[in-house]
């Protein structure tokens, strides 16, 4: 009797391992990989009732330039990554916080690599590929125009804080989101996301980057009849991301766009 027990035990004690085996670390998690040629550490964030019985919403986040460097973990510091940890209920997907190297920006391999780490979570997770979403703030706002560019299909909506299009000679942030090959950088852009939803954002005493980045890049939009919505925060300097990641209205709209 006493084998007997052992031996219909023993699917138990396997299927217990099996559903330990399939619970889901959740929260802000460190992650790497491997662009161009040298292991690179950045985050994800996974909701706290992550489950695989459904397909979850993407967003890849892009920092600024004062959360540059290669300890992984800064990048969370400003914007969304305080915003999910204020309120984590109103961000019910998993979001990539790749982190670009000092002195870079987000072109080039650094481009690069946030689509890889994008890539390697949609691998990683159940995720939705028709609700992939794209935002960053500042040096990241100018990231989220370029990989917007670069990436045109891949993104159900675009979201770019006090960021920039055109190319801005003698800055070390001077890199323009379009390639200057492909003409007047902000016509060119509007033409390319004439159909992508797109929320942009702007303090207007930003004293960093001018305003009219994000008022020229608006109007050339809606212009071609993009679906486009501009919010501009008066008295507001360069942080406009806090208000904008903080808003309701926002976060709605944000996850009720999906990729055709």
């Amino acid at each position: 009797m006493r084998d007997l027990r052992q031996v219909c035990l023993l699917p138990l004690l396997l299927s217990g391992g099996s559903l330990q085996a399939q619970r889901v670390e959740t929260g802000f998690l460190d992650r790497t990989i491997t662009a161009d040629g040298r292991e690179r550490r950045y985050q994800i964030y996974v909701p706290a009732d992550y489950s695989a019985d459904k397909a979850w919403p993407v967003i890849l986040f892009l920092h600024g330039a004062g959360e540059r460097g290669e300890d992984g973990r800064e990048q969370t510091a400003v914007g969304l990554g305080p915003a999910i940890r204020k309120n984590p209920s109103r961000f019910p997907a998993i979001v990539v916080f790749p982190q670009a190297r000092l002195d870079t920006q987000w072109v080039g391999a650094e481009a690069d690599l946030a689509l890889a780490a994008l890539v390697k979570t949609l691998g990683e997770y159940r995720c939705d590929l028709n609700r992939v979403y794209l935002t960053g703030l500042s040096m990241g706002g100018h990231g989220t125009w370029h990989l917007a560019y670069r990436e045109t299909k891949r993104f159900a909506a675009v979201a770019p804080i006090c960021g920039w299009i055109k190319g801005r000679p003698g800055s070390p942030l001077g890199a323009p989101a379009v390639p200057f090959d492909q003409g007047h950088a902000v016509p060119t852009m509007a033409l390319r996301l004439a159909k992508k939803p797109v929320w942009i954002f702007h303090g207007d005493q930003d004293p960093l980057v001018p305003v009219e980045a994000s008022r020229e890049a608006a109007e050339a939009l809606r212009a071609i009849g993009a679906p486009v919505q501009y919010t501009e925060y008066p008295g507001v300097g360069h942080n406009a991301w806090d208000a904008a990641y903080g808003s309701d209205a926002f976060v709605h709209w944000l996850f009720a766009q999906k990729r055709p």
